[in-house]
């Protein structure tokens, strides 16, 4: 499956990467640029995890960070590899989980950080700034939930009775 697959990885590196670029050649630092009501762009840096989780520890994180983000990329694509042909869903979030893991992995690597450019916002409620990796990577965690109940129910419709 990582062949019919490493496409959809690919695909999200490379708009997560074209996007930074722009980000960082266009924007100001923590300037907002509105795009539309509760949607802006704003370039920022996160040295940290979500929502800036160790972003104040003081260096140690980037190195702890990228090598949680490297065993978790050989771990995605090890799973990927041993998929059955019929595991299409699951495949497309695994796809999309390693295609944002690695967009940000890059970025830590070369900067020692992640360049995050999306705003959403409501009124005076900031959801923390993002970016296409971070995006990929909640696409494909919703669609492992997904395609984990999915298969749960159709196991369900199978056997009834529990019984394999």
């Amino acid at each position: 499956m990582l062949k019919q697959w490493g496409w959809l990885s690919a695909l999200v590196i490379v708009l997560d990467q074209a996007t930074k670029f722009l980000a960082e050649t266009f924007l100001t630092m923590h300037q907002p640029v509105p795009v539309l009501p509760s949607f802006n762009l704003m370039l920022t840096y996160n040295t940290g995890a979500a929502f800036s989780f160790l972003a104040g520890a003081g260096g140690w994180q980037r190195w702890f960070f990228l090598g949680l983000g490297a065993t978790v990329s050989i771990g995605l694509i090890v799973w990927l590899w041993r998929l059955k042909p019929g595991e299409q869903w699951l495949a497309a979030a695994l796809a999309l989980i390693l295609g944002g893991a690695v967009g940000n992995l890059i970025d830590r690597a070369w900067l020692g950080q992640v360049i995050d450019f999306i705003q959403l916002y409501y009124d005076r409620w900031y959801f923390p700034a993002f970016n296409i990796a971070d995006s990929a990577i909640t696409v494909g965690a919703v669609l492992l939930v997904l395609d984990s109940l999915w298969s749960r129910n159709a196991g369900d419709l199978k056997h009834p009775s529990g019984d394999a």
